[in-house]
């Protein structure tokens, strides 16, 4: 791969370059994201909306979906230097991830035109907010267990169950959903993928208190909601092919950046703390530490190109995105730990009123594990590397080929 800006490339990226200083501030050295998964203030949401309407409204929202739907008609790459430019300037906290980076590419490669109509165009908007709803208390990491449940009644579905791990759920219109609707069948063949209307009677939100002080994950319970079954998203019965699409964009969407942007903090974080009357970066140790970081970043980031020839094919990602996810959440979570050893004894503060930088970077660490396990936890993406792209042969399945129905729930009987 060329990694020179085509003449058409570099023109792209003069264009959003242009379109950005005109409407955002530059980040400056120190500047720093906000932690992963902190609470999100109604005000935020609101300075989300308005900058995803003013990118929207100037053509620079989703780039790559079809310009019958709102979006440019991009290319994979246009995509990956828009990504880039934006990315060095000062923006709202981004709440459309899952909507626009898992959502939206579902609905697109599995919905009817009627689903892409209705709701395509207003995720690209900001209109309306989106989440993802898969994870169950009582599957673990077995997203096929799950034991939620949506019974035909006439034209609707009548859905019970319960979720957990929901980002922003608490501010979110829309949700994807799978659920069992055939219990006689193998775990994987009686799934069913929906849309739900997050707003809908018996949907109930619980924000989970985390360990870094933030509420951003939620519990949510169904309880007899009703749901049309022309939010039903493909056949009956072929949720888990759909849940495949979600997920393959999941981990491309949060291994796609390989932890450049926090190594771009702790390198900012470094200069500007003195250790010994001296910047910290001016220490060869830190260096060298900081630069055995880049260079795993530097790799997962080339890694990530590879993907995007299968996108601009019109392929969907495959199981290498599962390595970008897995090495890019430890990498961070190791930048966010040595910049706590930087700080000293100020590096375990969580106190943002005393040394907010500091604090910062604390809060990182604790965010990263939730990172570590959305989209799949580390151990599940192994398997799928080991199975998918070394080749090497999968673990035995107890429950394959039994009716879900039949398989055990609890420890072996001691008749």
């Amino acid at each position: 791969m060329d990694f020179n800006d085509t003449p058409e490339e570099a023109a792209f990226r003069a264009e959003a370059v242009a379109w950005l200083e005109a409407n955002a501030e530059r980040r400056q050295p120190g500047d720093t994201d906000n932690p992963l998964n902190e609470a999100t203030t109604p005000e935020m949401v609101a300075e989300a909306k308005a900058w995803q309407k003013k990118k929207a409204d100037a053509g620079w929202a989703c780039i790559t979906w079809p310009k019958e739907y709102g979006g440019r008609g991009a290319t994979p790459m246009q995509n990956v230097i828009w990504n880039e430019e934006q990315a060095k300037f000062r923006t709202p906290r981004d709440i459309y991830g899952i909507g626009i980076g898992m959502c939206g590419p579902t609905i697109l490669a599995h919905g009817t035109p009627e689903q892409r109509k209705r709701w395509i165009p207003k995720l690209i908007s900001g209109e309306e907010v989106w989440c993802q709803l898969f994870s169950e208390p009582s599957a673990g990491s077995d997203l096929a267990g799950l034991r939620s449940t949506a019974v035909r009644q006439g034209d609707d579905w009548i859905v019970n169950g319960q979720k957990i791990w929901t980002t922003g759920a608490q501010f979110c219109d829309w949700g994807v959903l799978v659920v069992r609707t055939d219990p006689t069948v193998a775990k994987h063949a009686g799934l069913t993928y929906f849309v739900v209307d997050m707003h809908a009677p018996g949907v109930e939100i619980r924000p989970i208190t985390q360990i870094n002080q933030g509420r951003g994950f939620n519990e949510v319970f169904f309880t007899d909601v009703r749901i049309p079954d022309d939010q039903r998203i493909s056949e009956v019965g072929n949720g888990w092919a759909v849940s495949i699409t979600t997920l393959m964009n999941e981990r491309q969407s949060i291994g796609a950046g390989g932890g450049l942007g926090a190594l771009e903090d702790l390198i900012d974080y470094a200069a500007a703390l003195e250790i010994d009357g001296r910047p910290a970066i001016e220490d060869g140790h830190v260096r060298e530490r900081i630069a055995d970081f880049v260079v795993k970043a530097r790799g997962l980031k080339n890694t990530s190109l590879r993907t995007l020839t299968a996108l601009s094919q019109g392929r969907m990602p495959g199981p290498e995105a599962s390595m970008g996810k897995l090495v890019g959440a430890v990498l961070q979570q190791e930048a966010s730990s040595f910049a706590m050893e930087l700080a000293g004894a100020a590096g375990g503060l969580l106190d943002a009123g005393q040394l907010p930088e500091a604090t910062l970077w604390a809060e990182r660490y604790l965010s990263i594990p939730g990172l570590r396990i959305a989209g799949g936890t580390d151990e599940v993406l192994r398997n799928i590397i080991a199975e998918r792209v070394l080749g090497l042969p999968p673990d035995a399945r107890a429950d394959k080929g039994i009716a879900f129905k039949d398989i055990p729930t609890g420890p072996p009987s001691k008749k």
